[in-house]
């Protein structure tokens, strides 16, 4: 159970420094102690020199917060790093946290280790950081990729078209990294080493209240971080949703998502333990596990590699494709029979019940289907004063509700509403010919027992809808 060569990079070549105390590992974006590859690594390398390994996070706090994340955001990753922090010192690996951005904490802490791993993302500002160790660190880095089942390059050198063009790239190599990892036994435990955190994960909730943060936000009950969370919901999925899932997949009232993809966001599972479950699961057909394993891997890593090779990707001028954004500003002074403001879309004041039950399940959740946020995605570009103020309005409701957002998705799919990873369809006002959704979309599913059903989630975080939330006009 190797690591695959094509997981590892050598950003310095350089000998392990012999006065090295440990094998420093900063836990960045795989925030877990299992089925990492970047962990196991460490603890290889850490092995063969004899030493102890110490795993590090640095928490962004204040001025220096994560960008968009609020109260919401760092609950869930907050809860993620109690459990894999625990996780950590069953194996004996150290770990040490401060309020300082990962690269301040891994350039630090790197001084007394004789290497230092990386694993990695794709985001803009995971980038920066790493750019910011390369330079600073003078001992040897590997970084390790871990957060999709093929690493970026090795699918692809460029920028695919579409799904259909990234699809058979990844199928023809996927196998060779779809292998189960085996934890390394710590030969020599970090305990002591006399290195502590300045923060105590094991509260959580301490620790947020401590923050200086956006508090408007809320955290949310409905889903609790970690990787002990993430494995429930796979099993739970395993046994109830994944038979039947490539029938009911786009029917949002059917409850067969895996509602792993605030796990996969935050690291807290590994996309390979996930794709590996499926494949074994008795249970499903084959077109189930295929469906999920599409979305999985061809869809997601589609993601990855847009905001890989798109500079930014979060900029509508960069993001959205040539043809499309012609096409939408020859249609920009097409009248629009409805147009809300932000403040109304964030509160679900529109005409259409459906679309608000759906913005209620995002806002009060943190979660909403994929069926029903390309319906929500595309009706916001239809309400907008202009594509450009759409994409930007779609781009900050996604981050700052869902517990997914910021994420490369969360890049991709507001894009793939303006046309992104799509060809032109028949023309038509407001969409020229980018691709249109409209409501007839929604009778392919029950559409009042979704509303229901959110009615219920809403309830259960204790902001209940008011009797008419699902039929609220614009005043």
């Amino acid at each position: 159970m190797a690591i695959q060569g094509g997981r590892i990079r050598v950003l310095r070549e350089a000998e392990p420094r012999p006065e090295g105390a440990y094998v420093l590992y900063l836990l960045q974006q795989a925030n877990r102690a299992h089925y990492n590859p970047a962990l196991e690594l460490a603890i290889e390398e850490a092995n063969r020199l004899g030493l102890p390994v110490v795993a590090c996070f640095g928490l962004l706090d204040g001025a220096n917060g994560f960008p968009e994340a609020n109260a919401r955001h760092y609950a869930f990753l907050l809860q993620g790093l109690a459990d894999a922090a625990a996780g950590l010192a069953k194996r004996g690996v150290g770990f040490v946290m401060r309020k300082a951005s990962p690269a301040e904490i891994a350039i630090d802490l790197a001084r007394d280790a004789a290497l230092l791993v990386l694993d990695r993302g794709y985001l803009a500002i995971q980038k920066r950081w790493y750019r910011e160790i390369a330079r600073a660190v003078d001992t040897r880095i590997l970084q390790v990729e871990g957060d999709v089942v093929v690493p970026v390059e090795a699918a692809s050198a460029k920028h695919e078209h579409a799904a259909r063009t990234l699809r058979p790239k990844l199928h023809r190599i996927w196998d060779d990294y779809l292998e189960p990892l085996s934890g390394r036994r710590v030969k020599h435990r970090a305990d002591g080493l006399g290195l502590s955190s300045a923060i105590d994960i094991s509260d959580p909730e301490a620790v947020l209240a401590g923050m200086t943060l956006d508090r408007s936000v809320p955290p949310v009950t409905r889903f609790r971080g970690g990787e002990s969370a993430a494995r429930a919901r796979l099993k739970a999925f395993l046994a109830d949703g994944l038979a039947g899932y490539g029938g009911d997949r786009n029917r949002p009232e059917a409850g067969a998502a895996s509602h792993l993809s605030p796990y996969l966001h935050f690291g807290q599972i590994s996309p390979v333990e996930i794709a590996l479950a499926v494949r074994a699961a008795k249970a499903a057909a084959d077109t189930d596990r295929a469906s999920y394993l599409e979305e999985l891997i061809v869809r997601r890593e589609l993601a990855m590699n847009h905001v890989h090779y798109t500079e930014r990707y979060e900029s509508y001028a960069h993001a959205v494709p040539e043809w499309a954004r012609k096409t939408l500003a020859e249609h920009a002074d097409d009248p629009r029979p409805h147009r809300y403001s932000e403040a109304d879309l964030a509160a679900g004041r529109t005409h259409d019940p459906y679309w608000n039950a759906a913005q209620a399940e995002m806002r009060e959740t943190g979660y909403m289907h994929n069926h029903l946020r390309m319906y929500w995605g595309k009706k916001i570009l239809e309400w907008s004063p202009s594509p450009e103020a759409g994409f930007a309005r779609t781009l900050r409701l996604n981050n700052r509700y869902f517990l997914d957002g910021r994420d490369a998705n969360s890049f991709t799919n507001v894009a793939w509403v303006y046309g992104l990873h799509d060809r032109p369809w028949a023309r038509r006002k407001v969409f020229g010919t980018v691709r249109y959704q409209s409501e007839n979309s929604l009778r392919k599913f029950d559409a009042k027992a979704y509303v229901k059903a959110v009615e219920r989630l809403c309830a259960a975080e204790g902001r209940p809808l008011p009797q008419d939330a699902s039929v609220l006009q614009r005043p």
